[in-house]
């Protein structure tokens, strides 16, 4: 074969098709994880490459999507197998006469690097030079993986891929167009394929603009439905084929087909594509989008005017009774509260949601709300749905947080969802602020200066930051190395940081906190200050022992962050009213 960057000089080049729904719809067998049939049907496997062959595709994927050890319960000796037999099949009909790509699937771990690298070094030892990261939903992991397969074998040529929704994002919350961007650098070859289809992917390319090096595009045949607990894919083939040409003429190298992609889609793809050079990229003008104004945030404009803020949290109601929430919330504004934070069903239990409440807030009381927003139960589209709407109503603060397991107790009815975290939730955010939002969120994010292992928090929070976060809440400081930590978040982070203040209004209470609360810890001196005191007096240490803290961290702070004990509204006005201000800023 010739070598691949020259072919591609002069040439496109057409992959194949899917591999999964493919051998479910040629079999009648229920879905399953594919890659298994490389052992238990090879000649399955076999007959399906050289029908896309057979159909024109000069590009072949091995049949290894999911082959990685987090896919397969740490089975590192099938992982073995299952690649070497996919290898074997895909080399063994491409017979020297088409190019055979090492597929790899994104990995679901923490270390996502070292299991890219070990799969890539079974590919390498069976003699692949042409690899390809498909359905990614974001970077990690795959620089290091690329560097890793360089370094063995230099001539290499990566393809990074991308699945990127309709609106433009991953599931991740990454922005398509960003990915390409920052992936240029990393491979030979970038592009997006899965989730959207022809039509979309065609709109995704154009959205993302010119390319600087060969880009790929293998969208998937059309949408799937389900009809007895079975997925079909009935996209037209040949409209499938038009809009892959389509997306030709704006400059796409590398074409294929996704899932439902069948070998009739790719014949009719190559009839249209034939062999020859890709045009040059040709934009169609797309008018500017029409946006309201902006809206006014005055939470953010005071922190960035220097200004001592102080937010307030307050937790939702169980019920439907919101009476003394919202009397709560007025008298928080009149004692001088710039913001009334909402926890998003604090310890995984059901409140009234956050969102609701800071639009009712905003609507009725002139409150500038911070709702807390969790990516517990909730996936991409449900986020992107409540932050338009939180938009629409004014409210433009939000804190991002990873969200509270539930209950154990309460798992057999009811499910925890994370399709990602509080890092990838501020991306999403951010980005949405260029593309589909009036005005852009201010995004906060929760620092826990009570962490065993603070110098992890610590780089935890500089990525939150790269991922768009403005300012941090802590979690409440009432030890000496909490306070310590915060001086240190001081003197690492660029973002504002407003200090966590909790008063302690009971011997009991103290208890709890420091024995019961994930994220928070006691000093044991100032519980036992409380041992033997009764309600009042506990109310005057409370008071007193929340400014005193509030006098120690103001030099690191550019605001504060009061946690309601309770509903004692009444016990947090005394509290804001004694709050001294902050070195350099003005109340």
């Amino acid at each position: 074969m010739q070598d691949i960057r020259s072919y591609l000089k002069e040439n496109r080049l057409l992959f194949d098709g899917a591999m999964g729904t493919y051998l479910v719809a040629r079999t009648g067998r229920p879905a399953a994880r594919c890659e298994q049939a490389n052992l238990e049907r090879p000649e399955e496997v076999l007959a399906i490459h050289r029908a896309y062959l057979q159909a024109g595709a000069l590009a072949l994927k091995t049949n290894t999507f999911c082959a990685n050890r987090p896919a397969l319960e740490g089975d590192e000796a099938g992982l073995y197998r299952l690649i070497d037999a996919g290898w074997a099949l895909a080399e063994r009909a491409a017979e020297g006469n088409a190019y055979v790509f090492a597929d790899i699937g994104p990995v679901f771990t923490e270390d996502a690097a070292s299991e890219y690298c070990l799969v890539a070094d079974r590919f390498l030892e069976r003699g692949a030079r042409h690899f390809l990261f498909e359905t990614l939903s974001g970077l990690d992991g795959i620089a290091e993986a690329v560097a890793h397969i360089r370094a063995q074998a230099p001539e290499s040529f990566i393809i990074l891929s991308f699945a990127v929704q309709p609106d433009g994002f991953t599931r991740h919350g990454e922005a398509g167009p960003d990915l390409l961007a920052r992936s240029c650098d990393i491979a030979d070859a970038v592009g997006y394929n899965c989730i959207s289809g022809a039509h979309h992917m065609r709109r995704l390319m154009q959205d993302a603009g010119p390319v600087a090096g060969v880009l790929s595009a293998m969208p998937n045949a059309g949408y799937p439905t389900v009809v007895g607990g079975r997925t079909f894919y009935d996209g037209d083939p040949g409209y499938f084929a038009r809009e892959v040409a389509r997306i030709a003429q704006l400059g796409a190298n590398i074409l294929g087909g996704c899932c439902g992609t069948t070998p009739e889609h790719i014949r009719r793809a190559a009839q249209l594509l034939k062999a020859g050079p890709a045009p040059a990229y040709a934009p169609t003008p797309k008018p500017s989008p029409i946006r309201p104004a902006a809206g006014e945030n005055r939470f953010a404009l005071k922190l960035a005017q220097g200004k001592r803020v102080v937010a307030v949290e307050l937790d939702p109601p169980q019920d439907t009774d919101i009476a003394r929430f919202m009397e709560g919330a007025r008298r928080l504004k009149d004692m001088g509260a710039d913001a009334v934070t909402i926890a998003d069903c604090p310890i995984g239990r059901a409140r009234m949601d956050s969102s609701l409440l800071a639009c009712k807030l905003r609507r009725e009381l002139d409150i500038d709300p911070l709702p807390h927003m969790t990516c517990r139960d909730r996936n991409i589209n449900a986020t992107k749905a409540l932050l338009l709407g939180l938009c629409m109503e004014g409210v433009h603060n939000v804190l991002t947080v990873t969200g509270d397991p539930v209950p154990s107790a309460q798992r057999d009815e009811v499910k925890s969802v994370f399709n990602f975290n509080s890092r990838m939730l501020a991306k999403y955010i951010h980005a949405l602020g260029d593309t589909a939002l009036s005005t852009p969120f201010f995004i906060c994010a929760a620092l826990n200066v009570n962490a065993a292992n603070f110098e992890a928090e610590l780089r935890r929070a500089m990525e939150k930051e790269a991922c768009g976060v403005s300012a941090f809440l802590t979690q409440p400081v009432l030890t000496r190395q909490a306070a310590d930590n915060l001086q240190l978040a001081r003197t690492r982070l660029s973002a504002k940081i407003l200090g966590g203040i909790m008063p302690i209004v009971s011997y009991r209470n103290a208890c709890y906190l420091h024995s019961e609360v994930a994220g928070i810890r006691v000093e044991e001196q100032l519980v036992e200050l409380y041992r033997d005191k009764d309600k009042a007096q506990c109310a005057r240490l409370a008071e007193d022992i929340s400014v005193r803290i509030a006098q120690q961290i103001a030099p690191w702070v550019d605001g504060y962050y009061l946690i309601t004990p309770f509903a004692r509204v009444g016990l947090m006005g005394k509290i804001i009213a004694r709050l001294p201000d902050l070195p350099g800023t003005r109340s």
